[in-house]
């Protein structure tokens, strides 16, 4: 199954499924509360899937993981209609605020969620991604740059998920939610691809890769 295939899949069980589960609840009669907990339980399964079958959690899987199971909690344990429509804006504003923390860590967290996609396709010999950190200090600030990117674009995010669960009438707020993630994702690649671009990161052939073209 091709990486594309994978995204669009756990797109589906993550976004669409929830969603569409919530909605099914409310038509047959079961309460917001109760339809919010039940459908919030589904995100994540593709990810605990993933985590079983390799055995060998990343960084990744394991944030995944760990939110999911957290919101799950939350679920069960919170009876606020509000907060647990909320709570999906306060887990964005906890991840938003960790990638901006790790911005000046030994490895920014957009290289490390970043480089299983594009590893072996960029760079000159298309070495490795510990090769291109050691050795090119201008794609070191690539990657810390686009995770300010991505850590802003979240708590912009959680801002607007926090006031879509406290303003619009509840049923509206699953909807508008799921929405609000394609939006988001396709904002944040636009973003990201207008920085990226111009930096060379792409282009095998660019200055950024003469340090290495010329050893």
């Amino acid at each position: 199954m091709s990486h594309r295939t994978r995204s669009l899949l756990t797109l589906a069980i993550d976004i669409v499924l929830p969603m569409g589960l919530y909605y099914a609840l409310r038509a047959c009669g079961v309460g917001f509360h109760t339809a919010l907990v039940i459908s919030s339980l589904i995100p994540g399964l593709s990810v605990v899937s993933d985590l079983v079958r390799r055995r060998k959690p990343d960084r990744l899987g394991l944030y995944m993981t760990t939110m999911m199971l957290a919101g799950a909690v939350v679920s069960l344990v919170v009876h606020d209609t509000r907060l647990l429509l909320a709570k999906d804006g306060w887990f964005t504003a906890v991840a938003g605020l960790w990638f901006l923390s790790s911005v000046r860590g030994e490895r920014p967290l957009a290289f490390t969620f970043t480089r299983f996609i594009f590893e072996g396709r960029i760079g000159p010999n298309r070495e490795s991604w510990d090769v291109l950190w050691e050795r090119l200090p201008a794609f070191r600030r690539i990657w810390r740059v686009v995770t300010v990117i991505y850590g802003v674009g979240l708590l912009v995010d959680a801002v607007v998920r926090l006031v879509i669960a406290y303003t619009l009438p509840v049923d509206a707020v699953p909807g508008v939610n799921a929405a609000q993630y394609v939006v988001w994702l396709l904002l944040v690649q636009v973003a990201i691809n207008v920085y990226l671009v111009p930096t060379g990161v792409f282009n095998r052939w660019s200055p950024l890769y003469a340090e290495l073209r010329h050893t």
